[in-house]
């Protein structure tokens, strides 16, 4: 029998991606409508507004498909209840790197990761090599880049 791997993530990210469903699911009659009155227009083989309306169709019942299932596995977890020395998803860790400038990120899940707000998944180069770290220690990281080294100054649970 096949496991059903948990995605963590924030409530943050759960309710964005809850707000995203329901958006998608009011877009569909939308679609509907805008197939029914493409195909008034007569002979289907050249009509671009049915062809334009079956492909947004497709597109919003994959993604709709998409996050149910995301939000079927996921698993909630709120940074301020977690606590210890260790960085765990969910963790916002200060990093000085080579020139001893402090960087600062907080460990997330893929649908909300953003780098340029300091938010990076678990598992992407950096967040994999952060998981399971402690306060005064050395991580090599292996980015397109080249190899960066980071030294971990602070672990909060904010």
């Amino acid at each position: 029998m096949a496991t059903v791997e948990k995605m963590p993530m924030l409530a943050e990210g759960y309710q964005k991606l809850s707000e995203e469903l329901k958006r998608l699911k009011a877009e569909r009659p939308l679609i509907v409508d805008a197939i029914e009155e493409a195909r008034a227009h007569g002979d289907l083989s050249e009509n671009a507004e049915y062809h334009a309306a079956k492909e947004r169709q497709g597109q919003v019942e994959a993604t709709i498909n998409d996050i149910e299932d995301k939000l079927s596995r996921a698993q909630i977890i709120d940074p301020k209840e977690l606590s210890g020395d260790k960085i765990v998803f969910g963790a916002t860790v200060t990093l000085l790197d080579e020139d001893e400038k402090p960087v600062k990120y907080q460990i997330v899940g893929q649908t909300e990761a953003d780098a340029s707000k300091g938010r990076i998944s678990y598992n992407s180069p950096i967040g994999r090599a952060l998981i399971g770290r402690k306060v005064d220690e050395e991580v090599e990281v292996s980015v397109p880049a080249g190899d960066r080294y980071y030294l971990v100054s602070k672990v909060e649970f904010i």
